[in-house]
């Protein structure tokens, strides 16, 4: 009898466990995707006149389609909106043949974006870096962020980007244009990490 009892005790307890460990992904996965899905869209409100372009890591031989197809959404916008004033952020990381900044305003160019309008910010190796290091430099050339920016990246990032500028400026609106992703695979990839990336950032960022 007693043997039965602490079987069904240990039963109870292996069963609370579980629902905790069901809790906590729902908490740590399910909750984050949720946000990461609904914010993978182009949003984009008013007449902002910033846009901030996030950088990807540059392949050893040159633009990966994750940053092509962002610099080709934001090309799409700048074609009716020619005057708007865009930061590429993105700093030289570990392989990377030049900084990100550089090869993205390249590409702008060249593809008809006016140089004059463009400001590098080529510092950076997170989107936590992107956030702070492209309003100081926004601040330090007295652009007027009254009438909110535009965030440019892929859709999985987006909820990311607007959480951390509304973070480090609660005053700022943010519009979005959402890149698609290149691949079914690297859609499924950065789906699956970006949940966690998110929750990382959201406790972790200091603004």
């Amino acid at each position: 009898m007693e043997k039965t009892s602490a079987k069904r005790k240990g039963a109870k307890i292996a069963i609370a466990i579980l629902i905790i460990l069901m809790a906590a992904i729902l908490l740590c996965y399910v909750a984050p995707l949720c946000a990461v899905l609904a914010g993978s869209k182009t949003n984009v409100t008013g007449d902002p006149q910033i846009m901030v372009i996030f950088g990807y890591k540059l392949d050893e031989d040159g633009m990966p389609p994750m940053l092509k197809s962002r610099l080709d959404a934001a090309l799409g916008y700048l074609k009716d909106h020619p005057d708007v004033t865009v930061v590429v952020s993105g700093g030289k990381g570990v392989g990377e043949f030049e900084s990100e900044a550089v090869c993205m305003r390249d590409y702008l160019v060249e593809h008809g974006a006016n140089s004059q309008n463009i400001l590098m910010e080529d510092n950076s190796s997170t989107t936590v870096e992107n956030v702070a290091n492209t309003l100081a430099l926004l601040r330090q050339n007295e652009c007027d962020l009254s009438g909110g920016m535009i965030a440019v990246s892929n859709g999985f990032h987006l909820t990311r980007i607007k959480m951390l500028l509304k973070r480090a400026d609660k005053s700022l609106s943010v519009s979005t244009i959402a890149a698609p992703v290149p691949s079914a695979s690297d859609k499924m990839l950065m789906h699956l990490r970006e949940p966690f990336t998110l929750l990382i950032d959201f406790l972790t960022a200091k603004f």
